[in-house]
């Protein structure tokens, strides 16, 4: 086998057991929307080397709401939760990334557009700037923004307090 089939059969083992962990972690969700009544349809792909799996619904209604929480609180919990399923099943730890009602998706795009700022703020200043405590996916969301702008930034503190640090040029 040459080196170029090995790569490829690796990144199709990865992408099959990405594709098995969304499954799985579906059929763990299909099962607590109807233990709390709830309507909303699954969705499953594969974004940067995890599986990533959404809930979405086509109501109006506030009911999916109920599942993010204060801040996202609840939603994190159920991506733990979620996480532990599929371990669970597989036996690996999983790296998978939920998001309900597109809560996370607009998360992502406030701290896309914040990590820009504060590297804007650090490059006029030339001055570290010190963002608020961020939960890890924020602070990697705010990581990838901050890099896009051609800055560097560390994160720094304990958990909860864990903030990132945008360092000028």
């Amino acid at each position: 086998m040459t080196d170029g089939a090995t790569i490829a059969t690796e990144g199709s083992d990865t992408l099959t057991r990405l594709e098995q962990e969304g499954e799985i972690a579906a059929d763990y969700l299909e099962g607590l929307l109807d233990i709390a009544d709830l309507d909303g349809d699954i969705d499953m792909d594969v974004e940067a080397d995890r599986a990533a799996v959404s809930i979405i619904s086509d109501s109006t209604s506030r009911d999916l709401q109920k599942l993010v929480g204060r801040d996202g609180e609840v939603l994190e919990a159920l991506q733990e939760l979620t996480r532990l399923a599929v371990h669970r099943e597989t036996g690996d730890r999983s790296r998978l990334m939920l998001d309900i009602a597109g809560f996370r998706a607009r998360k992502r795009e406030e701290l896309a557009e914040l990590g820009a700022k504060a590297a804007e703020e650090a490059k006029g200043s030339g001055e570290p700037v010190k963002l608020k405590p961020m939960t890890p996916f924020e602070r990697k969301v705010v990581h990838d923004a901050v890099a896009a702008a051609g800055l560097r930034s560390e994160s720094e503190g304990e958990e909860p307090q864990r903030c990132v640090v945008v360092i000028p040029v």
